[in-house]
């Protein structure tokens, strides 16, 4: 099975923490250049220092933030659709505040929609034309369980998750004759810091002790368990390599078998 990625170069979102951290750092260790892309600076600088590297890898990172569409199409176009190819895109964004849609401003929805799937597009058309020439392009969305069942409490994100997951079911079956797969992970609970900021919200909210409301949350996964990043990074990077090369359109869940649809 071939799983290296030795001569690839990977552009990931979200780089400077949690899944995005994870990941960037799985594709480094399989032998990808990595481009890390994030608002904060120093926290990039402090990941770049810890992938993994080899006489052929020269890592960086770029600034970007992904909240405002209309100076990232320019940058975007600028920094990523000139010379250097890439390989693989990984669109990682950090989830919208949690709420009941029912409570949600209508700009809070235009905000999440602008940030996931506007900024998608806008990176997948940037790195599009260096997949088509090379033949090879693994374009994978890191959106939520709520694509498959919605999750009470998260009324913004369940709405935009599920957008960006039909966005890229029609992607995956356009690109598919240039040799471009498109895939969602839909990861699980995770320890991340958007996952202690959800526990510390329903605390609040319920007046239970952030302690019961963790472990009710964790009851609830067959495994007994929440994700590291790296479990998820693990998923990611697979779908990354040349062995996944018949592998399109699909979501795949990665959450300890806590999501009850198949």
């Amino acid at each position: 099975m071939n799983i290296d990625l030795t001569g690839k170069f990977a552009l990931v979102r979200g780089a400077s923490q949690g899944i995005g951290r994870a990941i960037a750092e799985e594709l480094g260790a399989l032998g990808a250049t990595v481009t890390l892309v994030a608002r904060d600076e120093a926290k990039l600088k402090d990941v770049l220092k810890g992938l993994s590297r080899s006489k052929n890898q020269a890592h960086d990172y770029v600034v970007l933030d992904s909240s405002d569409t209309k100076r990232l199409e320019s940058e975007t176009s600028a920094k990523f659709g000139g010379a250097k190819s890439y390989h693989i895109l990984i669109n990682n964004t950090g989830g919208p505040p949690a709420g009941l849609a029912s409570d949600a401003k209508p700009e809070e929805f235009a905000a999440a929609f602008s940030s996931h799937l506007l900024a998608n597009q806008i990176f997948t058309q940037a790195v599009l034309p260096s997949m088509k020439n090379a033949r090879y392009g693994r374009i994978i969305n890191i959106i939520s369980t709520s694509v498959k069942e919605p999750i009470a409490g998260l009324g913004v994100s369940n709405t935009i998750r599920a957008a960006v997951a039909n966005w890229a079911k029609t992607l995956a079956r356009e690109l598919g004759p240039h040799g471009i797969t498109v895939n969602n992970l839909l990861p699980g609970a995770t320890k991340t810091q958007r996952l202690e900021a959800i526990f510390e919200g329903r605390a609040k909210k319920s007046g239970k002790p952030i302690e019961e409301v963790i472990s009710h949350s964790q009851a609830e996964i067959p495994m007994g368990r929440f994700a590291d990043p790296s479990e998820i990074a693990a998923a990611v990077a697979f779908l990354a390599t040349p062995a996944a090369s018949y592998i399109t359109g699909i979501n795949l869940t990665v959450d300890g078998g806590r999501t009850a649809s198949l």
